[in-house]
């Protein structure tokens, strides 16, 4: 955690220890692959020179996903920053860039949001006058519709959206799949893993049952805006 009053924006890294996520999200080789996501997350963020949080899930206050990250927020705001940028662990393809990218529209007043090919979200920027808790937690959290209603809600106000680009986040087996076989670059450790969750989960299916699509490939929960059941 770096806390630094200089600068008026902070990065909150809303993300459980690989101890929950290898739990809630059941697939081979999840707890490393977690690990490995977290500390590349903290890479990112630390390259950028912004104080930044990271808000596992003993940091976290609330019954609801919902409250927990509004919650994470709201206390990023009361230690003195008057910008927020919120990420997760589970999107490698997250750069410096998008992160400086944010910083910067938001220095223009502009609502940033990094869309998740999911449906969800891996990326929220906003200042503190944006802040509207009680509007916020009526969004649908973790489900497939939640960046559609986030968008729609903020068209209603007079607040300027910015989004960034499409990325993948890497909820389960078939997740990890569809990232190794795009043009993305992945961190040499990070790939060696993602192909190690594929050739597991393709043999635990082949030599057991179909049933294991369903537990390795749909049966997870998924961290902030992602969708807590694919559909």
């Amino acid at each position: 955690m770096k806390h630094n009053l200089k600068n008026n924006t902070a990065i909150l890294v809303f993300a459980n220890s690989s101890h929950i996520d290898e739990r809630q999200k059941a697939f081979p080789k999840s707890k490393q692959l977690f690990q490995a996501l977290t500390a590349k997350t903290i890479s990112t963020v630390h390259k950028t020179h912004l104080p930044y949080f990271h808000f596992s899930e003993s940091e976290q206050i609330g019954h609801s996903f919902g409250e927990r990250f509004l919650n994470a927020i709201a206390r990023v705001f009361e230690k003195g920053y008057s910008q927020v940028i919120t990420i997760g662990n589970d999107t490698p393809q997250l750069s410096v860039e998008h992160l400086l990218e944010t910083e910067k529209q938001l220095n223009a007043n502009k609502f940033v949001l990094g869309p998740s090919t999911d449906g969800g979200f891996y990326l929220m920027g906003l200042n503190k006058s944006q802040f509207e808790s009680s509007n916020f937690s009526k969004l649908a959290w973790q489900t497939s519709t939640v960046f559609n209603q986030l968008q729609k809600q903020l068209e209603q106000t007079e607040i300027t959206v910015q989004c960034l680009a499409y990325l993948s986040d890497v909820d389960n087996a078939i997740d990890a799949s569809c990232l190794l076989n795009s043009s993305t670059y992945l961190s040499p450790d990070i790939r060696h893993l993602l192909i190690q969750i594929c050739s597991i989960a393709k043999y635990q299916i082949e030599d057991r049952s179909t049933s294991f699509y369903s537990f390795y490939f749909t049966n997870n929960l998924h961290n902030k805006g992602s969708p807590a059941l694919l559909h």
